[in-house]
């Protein structure tokens, strides 16, 4: 393939999902739906160009809770562009990554006033538009100990990064955007930001981050903005220690993440005034905080591993656990931890199970003004306090591109206060391109 061609392909751009690093051999395209294109995907992937479509929807409907019973549906299409530049450009060990998102559909959570603190559909949000997610470049140096990535980063896909397989958005992804998503801005969201890793020999690694804090990014007008729009406040410094041990002779993974961050902008109060007044009682405007600070822990370990042949068979579980700082963050804490089995029944070993449960808390702080609202007599507002998520998915997978996964959610005292709990019956139909 020629060199112009190869620069074409990389100026196309298209959509994306977060890629791996380059793997070097070709691999088999059989669990796409589109195949191999006739052997034209393997030959591009040999010239250092690989590409990826996804698609993922989720059906949501509250068989109790709400305004009143409805159904929802919102999906997000992927198309993506990995390019291994020491094969295109004689760049050793470097690989760019170009990403698009396109969200559309409709938020139950919202249509449906279910009054929860976290949605029920996690792939919907952040605008119902095609968006720049990603567009990066990474090299690795030291024999591949030192990684640097620069661009346009999602932050949480690197830091505190955790799957999306189940649905409620307090078991999905990076943790801290779920509390203080006004400046942590999870996929499909990037900013200009750039990430140092160094691995450490028999332990794992650690990494550092900045991001250009900019909320701004959020709005549709800046959706392909190629640019950095004004309104930059700070940045966002997270770090992260991560320990990859193994464990026993049935060589158990395990990922051990422990993570801090500090984001440099002024942000303001979420109880006090310029002169020390609550706002619920007074009004005003509020006193501004000179920064803002969380900590957080990932952590997944395999239990069991029946199956030599697959590893990701048999029993896993995992914690996440957050805080974010009491002055600033309404919602300040998130703990989550669940089960996930896959091969339990022998007649479908490549499907899956899991279970889930989670407590998102409303700041104390927050609870102090509604108590001062109403002792006022200004209002009678509920006080709030923590909100409790269940859910449990089956995963079938009838074809190696295509996941079928039905789940119920229960959601406890949504909103943090005490009001008719929500039932939601979901499906997530995840599809590989």
């Amino acid at each position: 393939m020629g060199i112009a061609v190869r620069v074409a392909f990389l100026a196309f751009g298209v959509l994306t999902i977060p890629a791996a690093a380059w793997a070097g051999d070709a691999p088999s395209f059989d669990d796409k739906l589109l195949g191999d294109w006739g052997g034209w995907r393997t030959s591009l992937f040999n010239d250092g160009l690989d590409f990826q479509l996804g698609y993922v929807s989720e059906t949501a409907a509250n068989v109790q809770g709400g305004s009143k019973e409805g159904v929802r549906y919102t999906d997000q299409y992927t198309l993506g562009m990995t390019a291994d530049l020491d094969k295109i450009l004689k760049l050793p060990n470097a690989i760019l990554q170009v990403s698009l998102t396109d969200r559309n559909g409709r938020n139950l959570s919202t249509d449906e006033k279910l009054g929860s603190l976290q949605q029920v559909q996690e792939v919907f949000g952040r605008g119902q538009t095609a968006r720049i997610t990603e567009f990066w470049y990474d090299q690795t140096y030291l024999d591949n100990s030192l990684d640097w990535k620069i661009g346009r980063l999602a932050i949480g896909g690197d830091f505190a990064t955790f799957d999306c397989d189940f649905m409620n958005l307090t078991f999905c992804g990076a943790q801290p955007g779920n509390i203080v998503g006004n400046y942590w801005f999870n996929w499909p969201v990037s900013e200009w930001a750039t990430r140092l890793k160094a691995s450490v020999p028999n332990f794992g690694y650690v990494q550092l981050g900045a991001f250009a804090n900019n909320s701004n990014w959020l709005k549709r007008e800046y959706a392909f903005y190629p640019g950095n729009p004004g309104g930059t406040t700070g940045a966002l410094i997270p770090l992260e220690l991560g320990w990859l041990p193994t464990f026993g002779d049935a060589h158990l993974k395990g990922s051990y993440k422990v993570g801090v961050w500090y984001n440099t902008s002024a942000t303001p109060d979420i109880l006090e005034n310029v002169s020390g007044q609550p706002l619920t009682v007074f009004g005003g405007q509020p006193k501004m905080r000179d920064g803002a600070y969380g900590a957080y822990v990932s952590f997944v370990q395999k239990l069991t591993n029946p199956s030599t042949s697959d590893p990701n068979a048999g029993l896993s579980t995992f914690f996440n656990g957050s805080i974010a700082d009491h002055r600033t963050s309404s919602v300040n804490t998130q703990v989550a931890l669940g089960l996930k089995y896959k091969g339990l029944l022998p007649f479908r070993p490549q499907d899956d199970i899991a279970i889930a449960f989670g407590r998102t808390g409303v700041n104390g702080r927050i609870a102090q003004g509604e108590v001062l609202e109403n002792a006022a007599g200004l209002a009678p507002v509920p006080i709030q306090g923590g909100e409790y998520a269940t859910e449990l998915y089956y995963t079938i997978r009838p074809t190696g591109w295509l996941d079928l996964r039905p789940n119920v959610q229960y959601i406890h005292q949504p909103g943090g206060i005490s009001q008719t709990d929500d039932v939601i019956l979901g499906l997530k139909v995840s599809a590989r391109l």
